[in-house]
């Protein structure tokens, strides 16, 4: 997901928590250690410096069964300056240029040309795959180079999904929505299946975005 200078520039153990805490709803330092390998002491020290920092913030969660409630860590918005944009602010401008010089369907069709030039991209890579499985993998590998923080996931009762952390096109989605059913489409042209694409709040705030993939193979 952070570029590999970043991560040259940067202590791996920092990122890896970082990143671990991105993809869940908050974790606690026990489960922080297994997922990054550190010693339950090594995680707390760099959870402790992050939240000194601004970076971490906790969230206490009362026990099923009797006991102090949990300590649970999150990022705070801080954080969202470390994952990656698309240069906003200069891609907003140029589409609200086009739209004022050449009409209001244009960029939608600057974006249509954007996600064929990607479908045409990646659909080599993609169809590599055996599964249904192996290409929606594929599939993630390119938009996370492509800077699109997201995985994978599979539950018994949610089915096989790609669950999406970050977009670096965020706010170019919500001035132009269009898009996000364009960028479906592809997904759905590289895949050959059905995909929906669903908001789901967060019990602790902010939103995931579900990519629930139709049929499996």
């Amino acid at each position: 997901m952070f570029s590999d200078a970043f991560r040259d520039l940067t202590k791996p153990n920092v990122l890896n928590i970082i990143e671990a805490i991105k993809k869940s709803q908050g974790m606690t330092v026990t489960a922080l250690s297994k997922a990054v390998e550190l010693s339950y002491m090594g995680a707390k020290q760099q959870c402790d410096k992050l939240e000194a920092l601004g970076y971490l913030k906790t969230w206490r969660v009362p026990r099923k069964a009797a006991g102090r409630p949990e300590k649970l860590y999150v990022l705070t918005e801080k954080c969202s300056t470390l994952f990656p944009q698309a240069g906003v602010e200069l891609s907003l401008n140029v589409m609200e240029g086009v739209k004022r010089f050449f009409g209001d369907s244009a960029p939608e069709k600057i974006l249509f040309h954007h996600y064929e030039q990607q479908r045409s991209k990646w659909a080599g890579h993609v169809s590599r795959g055996k599964s249904m499985v192996e290409k929606a993998t594929r599939l993630v590998e390119l938009r996370e180079k492509a800077g699109v923080f997201c995985q994978c996931h599979y539950t018994r009762d949610g089915g096989f999904r790609i669950e999406e952390y970050h977009h670096p096109m965020q706010e170019i989605f919500a001035t132009f929505p269009s898009a996000i059913n364009q960028e479906v489409r592809m997904m759905e042209q590289l895949l050959g299946t059905k995909v929906v694409r669903k908001i789901v709040p967060q019990e602790k705030g902010g939103e995931l975005v579900v990519y629930k993939i139709g049929v499996l193979g």
